[in-house]
């Protein structure tokens, strides 16, 4: 079972949110609360998956996120967000957001994310992904040093390049024939390496450097 915890300020959306997932198969849902008890929620109920909302009144869900990601074990976090553009979502996949949803995100796509989620992926509403996409590649991320990638062994880039594409770890596995916990070996040493956050970081470093244009060599 994926364990998921909804963050959100207003009552409507946690409601939401928490009776879709529930009727899904494979997912519980093991709090639905708001951001001032976010983190002892996480800390109690040990999610697997948190979905964040971005904006709340009480705390601020980026303040949020980097308490989460300072945990010795944090959960995956995706945000969620009311706009089609945020400014503060090139800020939180910086921190280490795997992704954002929009809030009204298609209920029949809402279970597929956070299992994409529980797999080691990342999720980027198809709205807003372009753009995050486009600001990043030409003045969100700061130049590199052009030596980053020759850190990088061949296996290393080959899964760089399928994490670019949006693949889980899983997946990553079966395609490379490798065990999923070689894989989490290899993203772990490609996050370190190129001195990224998270796998979003990750994927636009690819792209920026081109290696989905020319693929792994």
């Amino acid at each position: 079972m994926i364990r998921v915890l909804v963050v959100d300020d207003e009552a409507l959306i946690r409601t939401g949110f928490q009776r879709i997932l529930a009727a899904a198969d494979g997912i519980e849902v093991v709090g639905a609360v708001s951001g001032g008890e976010a983190m002892r929620a996480v800390r109690e109920k040990r999610p697997d998956v948190v979905l964040l909302d971005i904006r709340m009144p009480d705390v601020d869900g980026l303040t949020v996120l980097g308490e989460i990601r300072r945990l010795r074990e944090p959960p995956v976090v995706a945000m969620l967000t009311t706009f089609d553009m945020d400014e503060y979502v090139e800020t939180a996949l910086r921190s280490g957001a795997a992704g954002f949803l929009l809030k009204d995100t298609d209920p029949d796509a809402l279970p597929l994310a956070v299992q994409n989620l529980a797999r080691g992926g990342t999720v980027l509403s198809p709205k807003v992904t372009r753009t995050v996409v486009d600001g990043y590649l030409s003045a969100g991320t700061p130049e590199r040093p052009p030596k980053a990638l020759d850190r990088l062994t061949g296996r290393e880039r080959e899964v760089l390049v399928l994490i670019a594409e949006g693949l889980s770890n899983a997946e990553i596995a079966t395609r490379m024939h490798l065990s999923t916990g070689t894989v989490k070996d290899h993203v772990s040493a490609i996050l370190t390496k190129l001195q990224v956050s998270g796998r979003v970081q990750a994927a636009l470093f690819a792209q920026r450097a081109g290696l989905l244009a020319e693929g792994t060599g």
